[in-house]
């Protein structure tokens, strides 16, 4: 490893590294060195545990377990404190996880912001996935992803991500003024400028998958999925598992609700948090739902008192290989009490028994209003 090597390293890492910090990762770099790793080698293992990694796409590696960084800055009560939040992130990154979740409506821009602050000394060990094209004008849901909006919009995302490349770059909501083709072309240009390397669509229609995979791959698809929704086992799953396409599951703990604390007296802030608004958090359904938290609450003893949290992941990894759970937390006890999940597995028998039993319980509310923009847009009704 040459010494002009390591200095280009040490500097990507970014300003506000402090001198111990530097010291020590300095002393790995040149040990490394002697002993024939490069930079990134060296730099992988500052990780403080392992974490099983999956394929998405073609060959876009990352944890198992990716961290959902919304809720920090907006959507689900007040922002959080920066410090804090940039810490949490950091222990993550310590516990393994390599994959980052934000889009630029997440405040909006300021998660984006957060996430930049977080991880730039990390930059070149993470995978960073952003969103665009989806904006609130006055309130009114709006897609946008005309070829220029778009260039616009990322542009954005890196100046306030403090890079220049965007691991992978999503497609928020459909926009049907928008030929789907027009979008993957545009895709493809970014990827060949070095400004994205890979690209995906969060709630597409199988028809769009198609569509848009034949102009230009698809890596991921972001849906919501958990054990709670399962709508996309019907016909997505199987779309994107002929073409090769990877999974990325938002609100894989449903809103928060699977990981078992929330019941009918759990309330939220109307202006703050957008789960006051959705019928399926509502104190009646809420309350009526907690048959799921019991059968939760049933399997983790049988695994020797694993939390509802942990066996919602779990069942979401052991669906398909090709499937990234990306739970958001605000919370270090609950990113450490997240991440045990990788540990817990099920037999190919005992998985189809709870798969069964899973389908008789019956759950009672819509994730958004119905006929609202929202749930329009995830349905591909707009």
């Amino acid at each position: 490893m040459a010494i002009n090597t390591i200095k280009i390293n040490i500097k990507s890492m970014g300003a506000e590294m402090n001198r111990r910090e530097f010291l020590k990762i300095t002393s790995f770099m040149l040990a490394g060195a002697a002993a024939g790793f490069n930079g990134a080698d060296i730099m992988a293992k500052e990780h403080k545990y392992s974490m099983p990694l999956r394929v998405l796409g073609k060959d876009f590696k990352v944890s198992a377990l990716g961290l959902g960084c919304m809720g920090m800055s907006a959507n689900h009560g007040p922002a959080r404190d920066k410090k804090e939040m940039i810490n949490l992130i950091a222990e993550a990154y310590d516990l393994g996880i390599n994959f980052f979740d934000t889009a630029e409506i997440y405040g909006p821009h300021i998660n984006e912001e957060l996430v930049g602050s977080a991880l730039k000394r990390y930059r070149k060990q993470v995978a960073i996935g952003t969103k665009f094209g989806l904006y609130y004008p006055n309130g009114k849901q709006l897609e946008d992803a005309r070829p220029e909006s778009i260039r616009k919009a990322l542009e954005g995302s890196l100046k306030r991500l403090q890079t220049d490349y965007v691991d992978i770059y999503y497609q928020h909501r459909i926009d049907n003024k928008v030929p789907i083709e027009d979008v993957a072309g545009t895709m493809k240009d970014l990827v060949k400028e070095g400004k994205i390397l890979h690209w995906g669509m969060s709630e597409p229609n199988i028809e769009t998958i198609k569509r848009a995979h034949k102009e230009f791959p698809v890596t991921a698809v972001e849906n919501q999925y958990a054990m709670s929704f399962r709508r996309h086992e019907e016909q997505t799953f199987k779309v994107i598992e002929e073409l090769g396409i990877g999974l990325v599951a938002y609100s894989p703990l449903d809103r928060g609700y699977l990981a078992g604390q929330m019941d009918g007296n759990t309330k939220f802030d109307k202006k703050l948090d957008m789960r006051a608004g959705f019928p399926r958090m509502s104190h009646e359904n809420m309350t009526k739902n907690r048959v799921i938290i019991d059968f939760l609450k049933e399997l983790g003893n049988e695994k020797g008192g694993a939390t509802p949290a942990q066996i919602a992941l779990a069942w979401i990894l052991a669906q398909k290989p090709w499937i990234v759970p990306i739970p958001e937390t605000t919370n270090i006890s609950h990113l450490r009490e997240n991440i045990k999940a990788v540990n817990i597995t099920w037999t190919k028998k005992e998985m189809e028994e709870i798969n069964k039993r899973l389908s008789k319980i019956k759950l009672y509310g819509e994730r958004y209003q119905p006929e609202s923009d929202a749930a329009k847009s995830v349905y591909n009704l707009i």
